[in-house]
């Protein structure tokens, strides 16, 4: 089996612009908002941590080491519901505690510009303060969805970018050495599904969840920024919602095509909103400038 020189420069090039975007979203968006490293690099920490530790680790008790709940989440419905709330409790809770310590350290900021008289009577200011703006939860939503896209996409890509390389010479089992038949045949099976179509769904399905990570940033820092306890469970709800699609297609309820068509109409949606939001903080700075 020889995996298409076609199909493998999709997948390059598909690969390539994932692991792009969120770079240069951030480098053309950090002077127009203000955005801050700090907050990006506490994006893609808290995915790190949140999403593929402790929700790894969760999800290897709960669907493997358990055998009650295991045996419990066999059944679909049981499945959809505990895969859309663990996403939503590790990722969101992780959210919250990252924006709740950045609204603390913004606001101590602010009160540290208070001015002062010096002897020659100018008023000065300390550093400036990090921003209590929306731009902080963009700087936040694109290190969240750019440690995603990144770890779960690119990373991944990459290996299978490898695997269809050595493949096409011949070499995957000596490369692969001693692993289970199986799981060997399950690979074998996913290059020969590969497609220029394949690097599309990736493509898309990466842009989707940058989005809508961006969104629930927003959505987060909002509610954090106003002092709404009820915001985490808020936010839980919606993280649940936006990972139902993906989950109902693990258990084999929905196809893929709906699925992605799903997440296709939630990112225009979403997107279209962000752009509202910034559009009006841009103005609004611009007023102040």
């Amino acid at each position: 089996m020889v995996v298409a020189p076609l199909t493998l420069t999709c997948l390059a090039l598909a690969t390539l612009f994932v692991a792009v975007l969120p770079i240069m979203l951030y480098r053309q968006l950090r002077r127009p908002f203000g955005l801050s490293a700090r907050d990006s690099i506490a994006g893609v920490a808290v995915f790190a941590l949140c999403a593929m530790v402790i929700e790894r680790a969760v999800n290897g008790y709960v669907l493997h080491q358990n055998e009650t709940t295991a045996a419990w989440l066999s059944n679909p419905v049981s499945f959809v519901i505990y895969g859309a709330l663990v996403a939503g409790v590790c990722q969101e809770v992780g959210r919250y505690v990252a924006m709740q310590l950045m609204w603390r350290r913004a606001t101590a900021g602010a009160a540290g510009t208070v001015t002062a008289e010096p002897r020659a009577g100018r008023r000065f200011s300390k550093a400036p303060a990090p921003s209590t703006g929306d731009s902080t939860a963009l700087g936040y939503g694109i290190g969240h969805g750019g440690g995603e896209a990144w770890i779960v996409g690119v990373l991944v890509e990459i290996q299978w970018i490898v695997f269809a390389v050595v493949e096409n010479r011949g070499e995957l089992e000596t490369y692969l050495g001693d692993i289970p038949v199986d799981s060997m045949m399950r690979i074998h099976l996913i290059l020969a599904s590969l497609s220029p179509q394949t690097a599309g769904i990736f493509v898309l399905e990466r842009v989707a969840a940058l989005v809508l990570q961006i969104g629930l940033s927003v959505l987060m820092w909002r509610g954090v920024r106003a002092g709404r306890r009820w915001i985490l469970p808020l936010a839980i709800a919606a993280h649940a919602f936006v990972e139902g699609p993906a989950a109902l297609f693990q258990a084999k309820v929905l196809p893929l095509a709906a699925v992605d068509g799903l997440y296709a109409l939630l990112a225009l949606i979403v997107a279209g909103v962000l752009v509202k939001i910034f559009r009006r903080e841009a103005q609004v700075a611009q007023t102040r400038a």
